[in-house]
């Protein structure tokens, strides 16, 4: 998957928002809160977040990694060469914006026209 396909698919989302952060980082949110990111930088790499369980399966397959400074929060890093297919990079998106969303205040997903 490429940027372009990444962000695509992440604008599709109900309410989402992108910015660069840190020069080099586009951000995707829902409610302010960010539930993928992505380096502008080639070659792609993106982060998002995961359930506990499936972190410590994730966090060992090649190309796949804790994600610096969220790891704790549970976020992976994909990186060039890891093992999931589109579908499955689409999925795992999908799943990070659900966990971002569940865990917003009713204000911000009234403001984000989600209620």
């Amino acid at each position: 998957m490429d940027l372009e396909s990444l962000r695509a698919f992440c604008l599709s989302l109900p309410a989402v928002t992108e910015d660069v952060k840190w020069e080099h980082d586009l951000c995707f949110s829902i409610g302010g809160k960010m539930f993928c990111v992505a380096s502008l930088e080639a070659p792609l790499s993106f982060s998002f977040k995961v359930n506990p369980e499936d972190f410590q399966e994730l966090s060992v397959k090649p190309g796949l990694t804790p994600a610096p400074y969220l790891a704790r929060y549970h976020w992976i890093l994909a990186s060039e060469g890891h093992p999931l297919s589109k579908a499955e990079v689409e999925t795992r998106v999908r799943d990070s914006y659900e966990m971002i969303k569940s865990k917003l205040p009713k204000k911000a997903l009234k403001e984000a026209g989600l209620l």
